[in-house]
């Protein structure tokens, strides 16, 4: 007797190297949209006016695409080895995202979405499409609906034999498949993702005000660095784990094992400010941290060593206050006042 569609499928996810998979109906709730429309209405979405132009379409898959039936969810483990937190007390050193450490996540789980979406088409027929993250999906929602975790006080996914650490990506397919049960909120009264946000992002329990948090700063906002900000920021210059690291769940999370997510660990900021375009895209060739530019990266770099106290990287601030780019050269000399 044939194993059932949905068994048949998470089996194959799994076997390509995703750590885990769940099935929801392409229908969204209309919290979903309410909640978007109120953080868009706030404005406190910043930059990111990507957001606004396709706001029907990540509220709702069908809006996206009309033909969609079904959602297979998968999730891919990049638990850091190590507490990524500790880093932040070596103030001469940058403190990276773990997401950013290893290559691109959006390539590792594109082309295992994409090896599953053929397989499908050659075992069940229908027809796919595959989206990780750049696409307007509302990635968290369906990961819940599809029972892999739910979106907890910080609105990240949080998932019980996971933690904080999964990568997402989907696969829209026209086959009605059985849905997963969803998963329920099991934060309780813990906060700790709240009161651990050095900016006080958090406007409320599952509010999230971008334009205070430390990813955003260093990642989508173009412009100066707020200087209300600047001090909190540490040593940090490309995202921020702090939300995420101190949730109770990581408990029960593993390593990954992934080669392709392995950490390149925590570069001296003098070594960092040295970086000409040239060598910055060398350096980070095939790592999520190339798509901000080498200014916009720089301007982080700059907020970190006016943090750092340490007299020696006066030198290399004052040469960045010396670039052509005037919101690079403003945050170098920031660094350079605070050195003394």
């Amino acid at each position: 007797m044939n194993r059932p569609l949905n068994e048949q499928i998470r089996a194959e996810a799994l076997r390509l190297g995703f750590t885990t998979c769940g099935f929801a109906e392409a229908v969204l709730p209309e919290s979903v949209r309410a909640g978007l429309n109120a953080f868009v209405a706030a404005g406190q979405h910043g930059d990111m006016t990507w957001m606004t132009e396709r706001l029907e379409q990540r509220a709702q898959p069908r809006a996206l695409w009309p033909e969609v039936a079904s959602v297979v969810v998968l999730g891919l483990n990049y638990a850091p080895e190590t507490n990524p937190l500790a880093v932040l007390a070596q103030r001469e050193h940058a403190a990276i995202s773990a997401y950013a450490q290893g290559r691109d996540y959006h390539d590792v789980v594109k082309k295992r979405l994409k090896a599953l979406a053929r397989w499908m088409l050659r075992r069940f027929g229908g027809d796919v499409k595959v989206f990780v993250d750049t696409a307007p999906v509302a990635e968290k929602p369906l990961a819940r609906q599809a029972g892999l975790g739910w979106q907890g006080k910080h609105t990240n996914l949080v998932s019980r034999p996971h933690g904080n650490w999964l990568f997402l990506g989907e696969v829209f397919t026209t086959l009605p498949l059985p849905a997963d049960p969803p998963e329920t909120d099991h934060c309780g009264s813990c906060t700790a993702c709240l009161a651990a946000c050095p900016t006080a992002a958090f406007t409320a329990p599952y509010r999230l005000d971008a334009r205070r948090c430390i990813s955003y700063l260093t990642i989508e906002h173009q412009g100066p660095i707020p200087h209300e900000f600047r001090r909190a920021m540490g040593n940090r210059i490309y995202g921020c784990d702090d939300c995420l690291a101190v949730c109770p769940w990581n408990k029960f999370a593993h390593p990954h094992t992934e080669p392709a997510l392995a950490g390149r660990g925590a570069p001296a900021l003098a070594e960092l400010a040295g970086l000409d375009d040239a060598a910055f895209r060398a350096r980070f060739s095939g790592s999520p941290v190339k798509r901000i530019g080498r200014n916009r990266f720089l301007r982080n770099v700059a907020i970190a060593m006016g943090n750092s106290g340490a007299p020696a990287l006066r030198g290399p601030a004052m040469a960045l206050a010396q670039e052509a780019d005037p919101v690079l050269a403003e945050a170098g000399a920031w660094a350079v006042e605070q050195l003394g």
